[in-house]
């Protein structure tokens, strides 16, 4: 089964269950089960001792912690005992009345979560997950639906990310495009320049940037959407009710009637001081040689990073909650409550790493890859079906990153032997494939992190942005197609956005019309 047409099957089951019963943990149980029967020859017993294996090597491989995963995690704990510290505190009551004062209008509030999300480049998880807690108390009051919410984050981290050097994503990039120019024997340009050249030709990473703004400015709600934002409106309820809702609080919880802005902005800016701070210090005890901004974040622990700035934000948070004066609900139920609000975002995570898993041992990308290796390709249309076998490779594997690992080195490989010219627009749509497959994959972690973040149900997070995702997808796929006929990059750049602004012109008038009548 392993590296043949076979291996795509859990993939493609556990993404239509998650579409058809809108039960992702279920869905991906499914195609867990599925997998590890297909890895042992439908033998039970193996295939449950490979379950559990699968599940235990989470936390413990090969003999010692799996330090990475555990560090994660525990982020996700603390992020929610921060975010239930900061509530009980009546920081986000406060930063929300504040807000309502400076930011006047609906659109504004919009424009927070899609400004911050272009700030804030350093790392996708944490971009996601702190644009999230700073902008909720304000879309929420402006009532914004939590699935709009997540949307603007999903669609301006992982972009602004992989178009960043000074980044985790470019850092790893980079090295990755150095090693593909080494054996391809290309010295016109080193690893930077060349990630810097390849920019512009990531087309659907400027065409989903340009999307965001354009639903806030047009108002662009396009099918679920419509639904979640309509209900936001009419009824204050910013989330599915029929769905579990991660970063949500129950009614035992109590705000304090006396909170202040800096009980939220203090420990926000004790997560982003802590990370950033750990993200410095571990990049520069990891480098050897020459120690520079881009080797930094190249040999960055971005895991570790975040578990100290989560950690300085939930000292932060208890510290300004102990001293308040007045009633207030005990530290112990507040800890309780921001651990209870992470466990949906917990177990998809964890099903998520275990599907992962299974489809690696299945080799489906390696089959993927095979597949286009063998196919017999005009180097014409070589940048639009790179762009669509990466899109396909990250969603049913849920990772840009793995995507990245694999296509790359192919990508470059084909060009540099049919047409070296077309090397880095080749390399520039497998990053642009990633980020889209990785926007409409259930199992993406930044998916996931994306709706904890917003308090989104995930599974709704995935519905509602699979439109726009595709828009984006459509106008790159043009961009593509000129830029393999031309020859060009710059042209193809402003068809790409040019497309997606008359497909937002188009259905702004098209829902304009119907709301008239």
């Amino acid at each position: 089964m392993e590296g043949t047409i076979y291996s795509l099957i859990p993939a493609v089951l556990m993404l239509v269950l998650v579409l058809v019963t809108r039960r992702v943990i279920l869905s991906l149980g499914i195609g867990i089960i599925i997998g590890a029967f297909m890895l042992t020859g439908i033998d039970l017993k193996e295939g449950l001792v490979l379950i559990w294996s699968l599940f235990s090597t989470i936390f413990v491989s090969e003999g010692a912690l799996n330090t990475g995963n555990l560090y994660l995690l525990s982020f996700l704990f603390l992020l929610g005992i921060t975010t239930a510290f900061m509530t009980a505190s009546g920081g986000s009551k406060a930063f929300g009345k504040w807000a309502v004062e400076k930011i006047r209008t609906r659109k504004g509030a919009k424009l927070l979560p899609a400004v911050l999300g272009i700030i804030i480049f350093i790392d996708d998880y944490f971009n996601a997950l702190a644009v999230g807690q700073v902008a909720r108390p304000v879309t929420d009051r402006y009532k914004i639906s939590r699935a709009k919410l997540a949307y603007y984050i999903d669609s301006t981290s992982a972009p602004i990310t992989v178009i960043s050097p000074i980044s985790s994503w470019g850092a790893y990039i980079i090295g990755t495009i150095g090693s593909i120019l080494a054996a391809n024997e290309i010295s016109n340009y080193q690893a930077l320049e060349a990630f810097i050249l390849m920019i512009p030709a990531n087309y659907y990473v400027f065409a989903a940037l340009l999307l965001v703004f354009l639903t806030i400015f047009l108002k662009l709600d396009i099918g679920a959407m419509r639904t979640h934002e309509k209900r936001a409106l009419d009824t204050g309820q910013l989330t599915n009710p029929e769905g579990d809702v991660p970063g949500d609080l129950n009614d035992e919880f109590k705000q304090h009637n006396n909170g202040k802005i800096a009980h939220l902005i203090l420990p926000i800016g004790a997560l982003v001081a802590g990370t950033v701070a750990a993200m410095v210090f571990t990049g520069i005890r990891n480098t050897e040689g020459a120690v520079d901004l881009l080797a930094i974040f190249a040999n960055t622990n971005v895991n570790i990073s975040l578990f100290i700035g989560g950690l300085a934000a939930v000292v932060t948070a208890g510290v300004l909650y102990a001293g308040q004066p007045g009633p207030k609900s005990g530290a112990p139920l507040v800890f309780w409550e921001g651990i209870k609000a992470m466990l949906p975002a917990i177990y998809i995570l964890v099903f998520a790493w275990m599907i992962g898993d299974i489809i690696s041992q299945l080799q489906t990308g390696e089959y993927l890859a095979q597949q286009f290796r063998q196919a017999d390709i005009n180097v014409a249309y070589l940048p639009l079906l790179i762009f669509i076998i990466s899109g396909f490779m990250a969603l049913s594997t849920g990772t840009s990153w793995g995507t990245f690992g694999i296509m790359l080195p192919i990508a470059g490989e084909i060009a540099a032997v049919t047409e070296p010219a077309m090397i880095l627009p080749a390399l520039s749509a497998v990053l642009a494939g990633s980020v889209f497959g990785d926007h409409c994959s259930p199992i993406s972690d930044t998916t996931i992190l994306s709706s904890t973040g917003a308090g989104a149900n995930h599974i709704d997070h995935v519905l509602t942005q699979l439109p726009y995702a595709g828009i984006a997808a459509v106008a790159a796929s043009i961009g593509y197609i000129l830029l393999g006929l031309t020859g060009q990059v710059w042209i193809p750049l402003l068809a790409t956005l040019a497309v997606v602004v008359l497909i937002g012109i188009l259905i702004h008038s098209l829902t304009s019309s119907v709301e008239k009548k």
